[in-house]
């Protein structure tokens, strides 16, 4: 049974999947917010006519222990050095069910020197979160494609991007860290200074 994480919430990802975790999903998914004028049918089911339609970018931010950068996986860079970290592809639009974008974390791959992976999502397109609904970020056993935890995110409001989650190392094991902080940016550069104070 998938727990659902409240905002600032910490979690041992070993105990609630169960066992031992060798390989996660992390699955974030968002809506358009319905247009309440114009548009019509057709406008309806292409995203409002393609100027309208919001890209959210997933991105993982990899740190060491003194919180530096190691690498950052993102839509331009969609794999790892190391192999660990893989990002399936940009999704433009948020149409569909279930989750829009998805990084693998093969979590028996990553270097010892990793301490920290940070998820967040940005507007690529500029449109602020008032026009997104339905937005959340979740953990998944890779193995048994189980929901181990599930974040959701209600905060509407005039910010770009948020910083989702943070999956870091503890006691010789794996937990999760629900941040949901807002940001401001369209890409994962622009954010990176405002991840740090959450390390």
């Amino acid at each position: 049974m998938a727990i659902n994480l409240e905002k600032g919430q910490k979690i041992s990802l070993s105990k609630e999947a169960g066992g031992s975790l060798d390989k996660i999903v992390m699955g974030l998914g968002w809506d358009q917010k319905k247009s309440t004028g114009g548009g019509g049918l057709l406008g309806g089911l292409f995203g409002g006519g393609g100027s309208d339609a919001i890209d959210l970018d997933a991105s993982c931010v990899l740190f060491d222990d003194s919180h530096k950068i190691i690498e950052t996986v993102y839509f331009g860079h969609l794999k790892s050095k190391d192999g660990s970290l893989t990002h399936t592809g940009d999704n433009r639009t948020g149409a569909g069910d279930g989750d829009d974008e998805q990084i693998i974390v093969e979590l028996n791959k990553i270097p010892a020197s990793v301490k920290s992976l940070v998820f967040t999502v940005s507007s690529y397109t500029g449109q602020t979160f008032n026009s997104v609904e339905n937005a959340y970020c979740r953990i998944v056993d890779a193995k048994n494609n189980a929901e181990i935890a599930r974040y959701t995110l209600s905060a509407q409001g005039t910010h770009t991007a948020q910083i989702m989650a943070k999956v870091y190392r503890h006691g010789g094991e794996w937990k999760m860290h629900a941040i949901g902080a807002n940001g401001t940016g369209r890409t994962i550069e622009n954010l990176l200074p405002q991840i740090l104070p959450h390390l």
